[in-house]
């Protein structure tokens, strides 16, 4: 049984009549007489009451027909979903990103895009670089905004930006009155850590390990306002990107002196995958904004 079919046996039950439903199927009459003798050999009912070129769907056909034009009232939702899923001006893109990212650089991105593109939609995902690697394999999400290095074979990972990494202590503390200090100052510091598979576990993991300590980690988080809050606490001593909205009342920022403390941030896709022409427009859109 072929889709061919169903559509050739809906189109004959509305004319009742074979040679207008031929002549409206561009088809010719042996032709669609043949698919319907086929189809009901396969259904192994007659679905119509034949006079001459005049047929009349019998109770089996009236049955079949109601089932036929749910099935492909399916298939056209379908299609029009993926039509609209795909749009420009209306379509769906899927995005994920780095739990760091989302308080300011996600939230600002959709609301400029959409005061272009308003009737475009987003699913969001914020996760850790792992979790978002493996929604990009998968092909969960069209794009993941993430920090370098995405090694991946097949991925495609543009830079964006670089951002500068910080020291952090509370106000009481003895480096807080300080400008910039060695990295190596705070390695017998307790430590606010990032949570393992977090971006900037890795890079500040990395750092310290380059300035000879192995940093001792008393509280892990994954946001970096959780690791603010606790460092304002009085907990211990952390190393976080600048943001915009962070209550920094209780806390001292201090740059790093003997090493270039950055993450850079970028996008990444699956070169290979298809990407709908409302996916390619929002990363267009993404790169333009940091190339200016």
């Amino acid at each position: 049984m072929e889709w061919q079919q169903l559509e050739y046996f809906q189109k004959v039950a509305q004319v009742e009549h074979f040679t207008r439903a031929a002549e409206e199927l561009f088809i010719s009459q042996p032709a669609l007489s043949r698919s319907i003798a086929r189809l009901e050999k396969d259904l192994g009912v007659p679905l119509f009451e034949r006079s001459g070129r005049t047929v009349k769907l019998n109770r089996y056909g009236r049955m079949f027909l109601s089932r036929v034009n749910e099935s492909l009232q399916l298939i056209e939702d379908g299609k029009q979903e993926l039509t609209d899923i795909v749009h420009p001006d209306h379509g769906q893109i899927a995005l994920s990103f780095l739990h760091t990212l989302g308080s300011h650089l996600v939230p600002d991105l959709i609301g400029q895009y959409r005061k272009t593109f308003p009737h475009v939609k987003f699913q969001l995902f914020q996760s850790t670089a792992d979790v978002l690697i493996e929604q990009l394999t998968t092909g969960e999400v069209d794009l993941c905004l993430t920090s370098a290095p995405v090694q991946t074979v097949g991925f495609h990972w543009e830079k964006l930006f670089s951002e500068k990494l910080y020291i952090i202590v509370p106000k009481s503390h003895r480096l807080a009155a300080r400008k910039g200090i060695k990295l190596e100052e705070i390695a017998n510091e307790p430590f606010i850590g990032f949570k393992e598979g977090v971006g900037l576990r890795t890079i500040t993991d990395q750092l310290c390990q380059d300035a000879g300590f192995t940093p001792n980690i008393t509280f892990e988080g994954q946001e970096v306002s959780t690791v603010n809050g606790l460092v304002s606490a009085g907990l211990g001593v952390s190393l976080i990107p600048e943001r915009k909205g962070l209550d920094e009342t209780e806390v001292s920022k201090i740059e790093v002196l003997d090493y270039e403390c950055t993450r850079s941030i970028g996008i990444a896709w699956v070169e290979s995958r298809y990407i709908p022409q409302v996916v390619q427009q929002f990363k267009d859109f993404i790169s333009g904004q940091f190339k200016k």
